[in-house]
C-alpha cells in the first residue's frame, strides 16, 4: 500500500510516507495498544521528527485512513472504454481488491469503528463508492456482451470473504498452497466468472502472473 504520488505539499507527502510504514503493523497487531515509541520505530525516525508531523496517535490514525482512502479512490472510470480495455480494467481492479483485503481487515475495521467512528465512516464510504464504480463497469460489460450475467452483490461478497481468507496463513497451510499460487488461481477463477469465453483473451495472463508474484512477496514481507 503506497500513498498517492500527487500530494499538495512536501509536509503532507512526508506524513503519507511515514504513516504508510505503520499501516502493516496496525493491520497485524491493531492500533489501540500501539505506543508512540513503537510508531517511531516502524517509521524509522526519532520521536522529535515524528512529532514534527504528528501531534498524537489520533493524527497518525487519521493520516493512515487518508492513505487508505486515497488508494481506494485511485481507480477512476474511463467513460471511453474500448473492448480491449476491459482486460486492463479487470486486472487493475483485481490488484486493488487484493491489496484492500490484505491491509484493511475486518479486525482493523471493527477496531476503527469502536475507537474512531468518524474515520470508520469515511473509509466505509470510500469502499462503497468504489463498489458503485465497479457495479457500473459490470453492468456496462454485460450490456456489451463482454461479461457473463451475474449478481454483483455475490461477487462483492466473494471478494470480501474469500480474498480475506486467502491472506490467512492457516488457510494457506491447510491447503498446502503458497500465497502466490492462491492469488494466481483466484485470478483465473475471476476471469472465468466475469468474461464470456470469446473475451477471456482480454486479460494478460503473463502480466498477471508477474503481478501475483509481486503482490505475494509484498504481502508476505509486510504481514506474515
Amino acid at each position: 500500500m503506497t500513498p498517492k504520488e500527487e500530494i499538495k505539499d512536501p509536509h503532507a507527502e512526508m506524513r503519507s510516507k511515514l504513516v504508510a510504514k505503520v499501516i502493516p503493523i496496525v493491520r497485524k497487531n491493531g492500533f489501540q495498544a500501539l505506543r508512540m515509541e513503537t510508531i517511531c520505530k516502524y517509521m524509522d525516525v526519532s520521536k522529535a521528527t515524528m512529532y514534527k508531523y504528528f501531534a498524537s496517535k489520533e493524527e497518525v490514525m487519521g493520516s493512515a485512513v487518508d492513505v487508505l482512502v486515497d488508494f481506494i479512490e485511485e481507480f477512476d472510470v474511463d467513460p471511453a472504454r474500448t473492448v480491449d480495455s476491459y482486460g486492463t480494467v479487470f486486472q487493475q481492479l483485481l490488484e486493488q481488491s487484493i491489496l484492500i483485503a490484505a491491509y484493511i481487515s475486518d479486525g482493523f475495521m471493527n477496531e476503527l469503528q469502536a475507537v474512531y467512528p468518524d474515520l470508520h465512516i469515511r473509509l466505509t464510504d470510500a469502499m462503497k463508492k468504489r463498489e458503485e464504480k465497479i457495479r457500473a463497469i459490470h453492468l456496462e460489460g454485460k450490456s456489451k456482451g463482454i461479461y457473463n450475467a451475474f449478481n454483483e452483490n455475490l461477487l462483492f461478497l466473494q471478494e470480501h470473504v474469500l480474498v480475506r481468507a486467502m491472506m490467512d496463513v492457516k488457510f494457506l497451510m491447510s491447503y498446502q498452497m503458497s500465497l502466490e499460487e492462491v492469488l494466481l488461481e483466484y485470478y483465473k477463477l475471476k476471469k472465468q466468472q466475469l468474461f464470456k469465453p470469446e473475451f477471456q483473451h482480454l486479460p494478460d495472463d503473463a502480466a498477471m502472473a508477474a503481478k501475483c508474484e509481486f503482490l505475494a512477496k509484498k504481502i508476505t514481507r509486510d504481514l506474515f
